[in-house]
């Protein structure tokens, strides 16, 4: 409690309660990020689309951090940390509550720019939140604050995947993809809206608890750290922070990383479905099965996460960054070598090499960077574009059912392990530093 404390008191000043206040915003974007990989596979049966078209959904959400990091970083210097959380949870609100009027079109496109909208917002918040919890400190301390503060963002996946197994994929129509195709468009439609009137009710709740943080936020007195420079110098301060090698090569690392999390959360449904499906059960029951696999997942993640933060006292954070990409690897290989249950739990342990793995990049990447940190944290969240760019690759992978006499599903994961590979590099150039 002592180490928490140093952790949260520097220069006289106590951070716990705004860090408290921002550390339960991690929570949230977990939500949001989490109820949204099992919407893959739903939105493709909902509507009777492939694969590489159900991943329009991860486009349009990752595609919305890569668009507002910079306006958002530009936005945070010209104001504060606090504006930006409050820009961010506004717009994370109203995409929530857009996702009843596209459910009143019947359309599939309306969704992704509740999407788009909503993560407009994610990215102002994790622009902000993120080098606001590394300035409630001593630098020294920073990348451990950060891991704390990212220990609470598996809390709100956790319950995003809860969420999206009992209160959206347990109640969707249990029609397989293949009887819906057989509907006639006035039965397809009577299904559909069904389906979408399940889907939305849990976005439309969470809007109105970011709604309530929005307020608890804007009335609490917060601190201004490193907001003294309002000054824009946008290439000037790119030049700068892009001539850092170890900041350059987090960036890249980040791209790396979260493609591989997202590929691995997301088609697991895919994976283990297939591999519960061989064993006799229909479709339904092998994804609600697969779903609660990638709650398992996420447990183990959010357990090795405060493992992680807890062994940073200790180990060089390179050199475990580096340590735990190599197991993921290893996983990973195991996932596409096997073809029964083995390889759904070489799935689920690589959630527990990837929770050190977010927070470790981002604050190795940002270190000693400080005021220039609002930019960089904005090229860090931009990054999170490889969750846009990486899993519809895997999706065209998986849609082509077999490759030779290999199932295509396996083949995929090829993708996510070239990603840990190239965050190994990273670990062991940081390590030397």
């Amino acid at each position: 409690m002592k180490e928490n404390q140093s952790l949260l008191r520097y220069n006289g000043i106590n951070y716990l309660v705004p860090f408290i206040l921002i550390t339960s915003c991690f929570a949230l974007w977990g939500f949001a990020n989490d109820i949204t990989n099992p919407m893959v596979k739903a939105f493709s049966k909902i509507f009777r689309m492939s694969v590489t078209d159900g991943t329009l959904v991860q486009v349009a959400f990752y595609g919305g951090y890569f668009a507002m990091a910079f306006p958002a970083a530009m936005f945070i210097r010209r104001f504060s940390y606090k504006a930006g959380v409050l820009t961010g949870l506004g717009l994370y609100a109203v995409g929530a509550f857009l996702f009843y009027p596209a459910m009143l079109t019947g359309s599939y496109y309306p969704f992704l720019i509740a999407y788009f909208i909503l993560t407009c917002g994610l990215s102002f918040l994790e622009t902000s939140c993120n080098p606001y919890i590394l300035s409630m400190g001593s630098e020294e301390t920073a990348t451990r604050r950060l891991n704390m503060a990212q220990s609470f963002n598996p809390v709100g996946s956790l319950m995003g995947m809860w969420v999206a197994m009992n209160f959206i994929q347990a109640r969707l129509n249990p029609m397989e993809t293949e009887a819906r195709a057989a509907l006639s468009d006035a039965e397809f439609e009577a299904v559909r809206d069904a389906d979408l009137l399940t889907l939305i009710t849990p976005y439309v709740f969470i809007g109105l608890v970011v709604l309530m943080m929005f307020v608890v936020i804007a009335v609490t007195r917060m601190p201004k750290n490193g907001d003294q420079s309002h000054s824009i110098n946008f290439f000037g301060t790119l030049r700068r922070i892009f001539s850092i090698g170890r900041y350059r090569e987090g960036v890249i690392a980040q791209f790396f990383y979260v493609g591989a999390q997202i590929m691995c959360w997301t088609f697991i449904i895919q994976y283990g479905t297939r591999v519960f499906m061989l064993e006799g059960m229909d479709e339904k029951a092998a994804e609600v099965l697969s779903q609660k696999y990638n709650i398992i997942a996420m447990a183990i993640f959010c357990c090795s996460r405060f493992v992680c933060t807890y062994l940073l006292r200790y180990v060089n954070a390179g050199k475990l960054l580096a340590v735990l990409a190599v197991v993921a690897a290893i996983l990973t290989a195991g996932v596409i070598l096997f073809q029964d249950r083995m390889g759904v739990y070489c799935l689920v342990g690589v959630s527990a090499c990837m929770s050190l793995m977010f927070p470790t990049i981002y604050g190795i990447a940002l270190n000693g960077l400080g005021d220039d940190a609002k930019f960089g944290a904005a090229g860090l969240i931009m990054a999170i574009l490889g969750g846009s760019v990486l899993p519809p690759l895997q999706a065209r992978i998986i849609d082509c059912g077999t490759i030779g006499n290999f199932p295509a599903v396996n083949i995929s994961f090829i993708l996510p392990l070239i990603c840990f590979l190239v965050i190994i590099v990273y670990g062991i150039r940081r390590a030397r530093d």
